[in-house]
Formats: structure tokens, sequence, C-alpha cells
């Protein structure tokens, strides 16, 4: 299938692993001009072959100075990809847990990093008839199975979704979420990370709570997702092929999410 991305420019946030970087390398296969822009720029990133921004993107002038640079670079901007998220704030606990400092981190990242990003977009976006894909979570339909913070932040960009949809749709800009359950990636298997904290907290040896993740959160298909296939899904919202779906969240889980 010809996705027809050839020479499109392309923004991709939180691209330097996981998710974001797999999302850069679909993207470049097709053709793709991409800038990938991370708080940290990895050698994966730049061996890509996109061009690498490194940005704090939890703050209005990161986010700038991105889409400042993609101006630059391509001229406009014809797709965006708002994929950074969890950060060091996502950590276990519950609501009397998670301060204020937390939630403005939080939601800093997760959700007004979208905000800003589509904000400076949109001039490019509805010149050029383009395409949004703000990643979520399927916390934002299971809000009680995460952090509270993270579960409410990513609710928030799924309804933001929705809304951008709607007032900008008749402009002819698809404005489309993914919202992937466990993914392959260093959230859960860094030993420093979330899953990490998780496996403790609940007194499991790390390699064997991740082994378990299958049966404990339901997965259907009794295996996680693999960050190929999230940028797969992506990419294909983000093509022509998908030129009337807008609105729409796409949950990726193998399952997990069992309700309507």
């Amino acid at each position: 299938m010809n996705l027809n991305l050839t020479g499109k420019a392309v923004v991709v946030t939180g691209a330097s692993r996981g998710i974001g970087l797999a999302t850069v390398r679909t993207l470049r296969a097709e053709g793709a001009r991409v800038l990938g822009a991370a708080r940290t720029v990895t050698p994966e990133l730049k061996d890509t072959g996109a061009l690498p921004v490194p940005a704090d993107l939890s703050t209005a002038e990161g986010v700038a100075a991105v889409m400042d640079a993609a101006l630059a670079e391509f001229g406009g901007i014809d797709l965006l990809v708002n994929n950074v998220g969890g950060g060091d704030d996502v950590r276990p606990g519950g609501f009397l847990d998670t301060d204020d400092r937390q939630w403005t981190r939080v939601f800093d990242l997760n959700l007004l990093s979208a905000v800003r990003a589509v904000r400076a977009a949109l001039p490019s976006l509805i010149e050029r008839r383009g395409a949004i894909v703000n990643v979520s979570s399927i916390n934002s339909r299971l809000p009680a199975a995460g952090p509270v913070a993270y579960s409410a932040a990513k609710a928030a960009l799924a309804a933001l979704g929705k809304s951008l949809a709607e007032e900008f749709g008749p402009r002819g800009v698809r404005v489309n979420t993914v919202s992937p359950g466990v993914v392959r990636t260093s959230i859960w298997e860094d030993p420093e990370g979330f899953g990490a904290q998780v496996a403790a907290a609940a007194g499991v040896e790390h390699a064997a709570f991740l082994r378990q993740i299958p049966d404990a959160f339901g997965i259907t298909t009794g295996r996680i997702t693999e960050p190929d296939e999230v940028a797969a899904l992506v990419a294909f919202l983000l093509s022509e092929v998908a030129g009337n779906i807008t609105g729409a969240d796409y949950v990726i889980d193998g399952g997990t999410v069992k309700t309507l």
C-alpha cells in the first residue's frame, strides 16, 4: 500500500526512543522529511537521517524552538505527531501522593506540549491540508489503571483531538488519536523506569513482572505491542489512504480494553 508520504514535512516529538523513534524510522522509510524532537538526541535518532532537534518539550520555549526549526528547514509543516509523553514525574502512587508540582509537570509534557505544537503548526497545516496524530494511552479509557495525573492528561489529550478535528476539519486538517496499551519500550523495560518501580512496589522481580504483564493486564493476544506496530498505525493515519478519517481514537493494545 502506497501511503504517499514522499516529500512530506513531518514533526515528531519524543523522537529519541520507543514509539517516537519507530515512527521516525517508518516515516523516513516512506520518503518523508522528518524533524525529530527530543530532550536528548540519541545516536539512534541521528542514524535515521531525520533532522534531530534537542528541546525540553515541557516548556513553551522548547516547543517554539522545535517548530521554528521545522519551519526554517522545511518552509512549512504537512504533518505533526505529538508523541512526547510520560516523563520523570510519572511514577507509581495515588492521588494523595501527587503534589501540585507533579500535576503541573505531567500536564506540561503530556498535554500542553501538544497544545503549543498544534498552535504553531496550524497555519501550515491549514494551508497544506495536513494531518495531526496525537499519541495518548489506554489510560485515558482506564484511568484507574495508572498514575492519576498521567491518566487525566492523556484523557485531556484525547478530548483535545476531538475538538481540533471538529474545528479544523472544515479547513482541511485531519486530527486523530492513537492510544497504545503496554508497548515494549524503556518505560517498562528500563531497570530504573516506571515498570521497574511498579514491580518493586508489588514486591516482584522486574524480569518476572515483565513476563507476567500479558496475563496481569488481560492482553487478549498474549503479548505486548511493539513500537513498530504503533508507528505503522500512526503513518497510516497521517497518509492520504486515511483521507476521510478524523476525530477518531484508535486503540492498539492487544485487546486490553474490553469495553465499547
